[in-house]
């Protein structure tokens, strides 16, 4: 297994938690104001100026942690998690909770069964998306229909994302499986440590070179927090939008994202400015496996949540494993 340079984790108080409502009042809490972070130059940040690095071999994951009723769950500490490696305990070594920018890949579907108000629908949510995310953040923006392809690669500007989908009309078929791989080849080469893919497509492949199990397989091998936003239409309920949903759904939870299949154009911003709260509000933690082997075979990992006294119980979300390759970054 090839080192990977991270951050040494440094133990700081946490004098209170905070729960996160799924709610857009939320942006008008004393919270949300306290950790938003003022705007900064557009140079990108150097983080190694900031905390020391030392070279480890780790596995790292991202976590969402919410409650009962889907709200975002802030101020946890390392003691508070647990994590299982092929069900063997492992010492957290590397824990942060910080509000750090993020390399987001941004698979935007404009194919022919995206007729209708579908595109400009989804146009207004994603700037909802852009205008919560970090200031920090860097974008790759691939459209596709019987292709895919790259439109912007690397950029922090927000408003160019949206303004080239300005230009984009829906025709043709639909290279989803595709999209996906070429997303996930592009947005791990990105700047920030930490990476999300974000889908907007209804789901329905018909003109891909790649097949389902060959973009799971990508998928399982890259530590990509994968969202997926389902723009259902009047075929929601056939078997082709079944199987859109199936496959939306399958990229989400292995990767320890989630999928979404709004109903109104209400709803939809919602929770594309959920989606952005989401990758700010996560925990990274990092541990070494006592008895890694790089024999290439599938690893499961389970991570555990304590809830402090008087929270009730809590739910966390990480990618199901990793593969055990000599020559993969997990």
């Amino acid at each position: 297994m090839e080192p990977q340079r991270i951050a040494a984790w440094r133990p700081h108080p946490r004098p209170f938690l905070l729960v996160i409502p799924f709610v857009i009042a939320l942006l008008c809490s004393p919270f949300a104001n306290a950790q938003t972070p003022e705007p900064t130059p557009p140079a990108i940040e150097d983080e190694s100026q900031k905390i020391e690095r030392v070279q480890v071999d780790l596995v790292t994951l991202t976590l969402t942690v919410t409650d009962l009723y889907g709200r975002l769950v802030s101020g946890l500490s390392k003691k508070d998690f647990t994590v299982y490696d092929n069900n063997k305990q492992q010492e957290i070594t590397f824990f942060s909770d910080s509000d750090a920018p993020v390399s987001i890949g941004i698979l935007f579907d404009v194919s022919g069964s995206m007729t209708g108000d579908k595109i400009s629908k989804a146009r207004t949510a994603l700037s909802r998306f852009i205008n919560t995310s970090h200031p920090n953040d860097e974008y790759f923006l691939i459209a596709f229909n019987s292709r895919a392809q790259l439109l912007l690669d690397r950029t922090r500007d927000g408003d160019a994302v949206l303004q080239k989908l300005t230009l984009v009309n829906p025709n043709q078929n639909t290279a989803l499986y595709d999209a996906v791989y070429l997303g996930i080849e592009r947005v791990t080469r990105g700047t920030h440590r930490k990476k999300a893919l974000m889908i907007i497509s209804d789901g329905q492949d018909n003109a891909s070179r790649y097949n389902f199990g060959e973009v799971r397989r990508l998928m399982k091998e890259s530590d990509v927090v994968t969202y997926a936003v389902g723009i259902l239409g009047g075929d929601a309920g056939s078997m082709l939008g079944m199987q859109g949903q199936a496959f939306l759904d399958e990229l989400s939870s292995v990767t320890g994202g989630k999928s979404f299949y709004p109903s109104t154009a209400v709803e939809m911003d919602e929770i594309f400015e959920r989606i952005a709260l989401e990758l700010r509000h996560q925990y990274s933690i990092g541990y070494t496996p006592a008895d890694f082997q790089p024999d290439g075979k599938w690893r499961k990992v389970r991570v555990r949540v304590k809830p402090p006294r008087g929270l009730p119980r809590l739910t966390v979300r990480s990618r199901e494993g990793y593969y055990a390759s000599p020559s993969t970054s997990y």
